[in-house]
């Protein structure tokens, strides 16, 4: 670890054992217990104070790791964004991209969705007959959120609401009486980095999922477990990146709850315009990624298949960017695997497809060897997107 002037003020307070961080700080090393030993209400409170007391605007932020997009805005986003109050714009703090395809009256959970900027464009993508709900810990922001309702329901044309906002903590939905199977899709913007206890943020979008339905969330990652003087760093986890998951992290998490292995969709790079936050952070590097995840019944996963998309999704007539490994154009013959054929058959994808039993299987899952082999690593993905010569979000040669 690099030699840095470390404030005890930029510490969460009670969230190391006495007299831990000097021997920590003499010996160069980190302890290794991850966010098991963190104070986990504390860091509540602290993520609250940032959101609702320090950060007043996005210029506020001492990052990108909160504001960071990783592709163009599609045209539909694009207009649906001119249609929302200034206000809820300029406090908004998500990362990435969390608007997925497909969404005519469908039902949708934002977790941490802050100032509703999410919430009220995906209100006009779902239509009058979706649904969309957003719950946040930091209470000030869902104040402002709900100040916002009647105007944007005006703007919209919507003879009554469509939204609805909750104060409360996405690890613990059913305190907010968020019933079971009640949603199509969860989608979540940069704030999962802010939770203690990733898993019971995943095991919670699992349970309130229907059958068929998607987590599609773009976050935060980190190319290693991090050491406990970044993880217990006040501004760190303000900037979304002192609770960052190590990338590998979410596969076995997401296995763990009884999701599909995620689909790695898109990745961008974060900096730090710091100097002492990056003396801090080190050698670590630090990704935001956009992954979707299935809740995929049992039994539907029966093998390979070949697939045809017949196209009709607004925004995406002629092609379907999937994720990093599948692009879907009108009308050819894609061979996939087991895993994404029972996707696209179990979910709100499905009408949307022609699926034939069989096929060549080209691509491997996720992390195993093949001819042709998932790209499962967020970093590796953005070398690949950032190379001389480089475009789009697409994969390895020869993945889409």
């Amino acid at each position: 670890m690099k030699n840095f002037d470390l404030d005890s003020r930029d510490l969460i307070p009670g969230c190391l054992e006495p007299g831990y961080l000097a021997i920590q700080l003499r010996a160069g090393e980190s302890s290794g217990h991850g966010v098991a030993t963190l104070c986990r209400d504390q860091i509540h409170q602290e993520v609250q104070d940032y959101y609702g007391k320090e950060l007043q605007k996005t210029e506020d932020l001492k990052t990108n790791a909160c504001i960071t997009s990783a592709r163009p805005l599609p045209k539909l986003v694009r207009d649906a964004l001119k249609h929302i109050h200034d206000e809820v714009v300029a406090r908004y703090y998500g990362c990435g991209l969390v608007i997925p395809e497909c969404l005519s009256s469908c039902r949708i959970l934002d977790l941490g969705s802050g100032s509703g900027r999410d919430c009220y464009l995906l209100s006009q993508l779902v239509g009058e007959q979706g649904h969309v709900t957003g719950i946040d810990m930091t209470e000030s922001q869902v104040e402002l959120a709900k100040r916002h309702i009647a105007y944007h329901m005006d703007k919209f044309g919507y003879r009554k609401p469509n939204v609805e906002f909750f104060h409360g903590y996405m690890e613990k939905l059913g305190d907010a009486k968020l019933s079971d199977e009640s949603y199509d899709i969860v989608i979540s913007n940069g704030v999962i980095n802010l939770a203690p206890d990733k898993k019971a943020v995943l095991r919670e979008a699992f349970r309130v999922l229907k059958p068929g339905g998607e987590m599609y969330f773009s976050d935060v990652y980190a190319s290693q477990r991090l050491n406990e003087i970044i993880q217990n760093h006040r501004v760190l986890w303000g900037e979304c990146l002192g609770g960052a998951l190590y990338w590998k992290d979410l596969y076995s998490i997401a296995e763990e709850v009884g999701f599909s292995p995620p689909c790695l969709v898109t990745a961008s790079p974060i900096t730090i315009g710091d100097k002492q936050l990056e003396a801090i952070v080190g050698d670590y590097r630090f990704v935001s990624a956009t992954f979707r995840l299935f809740k995929v019944p049992a039994g539907s996963r029966a093998g390979p298949a070949q697939v045809i998309y017949n196209g009709g999704i607004v925004g995406h007539e002629r092609e379907l960017v999937f994720d990093a490994n599948f692009t879907f154009k009108e009308g050819e013959v894609v061979d996939v695997d087991a895993e994404m054929a029972a996707i696209l058959q179990s979910s709100r994808f499905a009408e949307k497809f022609l699926i034939r039993a069989g096929g060549a299987a080209a691509l491997q899952g996720c992390c195993r060897k093949g001819a042709k082999e998932k790209i499962c690593d967020p970093f590796q993905l953005l070398e690949q997107l950032t190379a001389p010569g480089a475009g789009g979000t697409c994969g390895p040669p020869g993945c889409c």
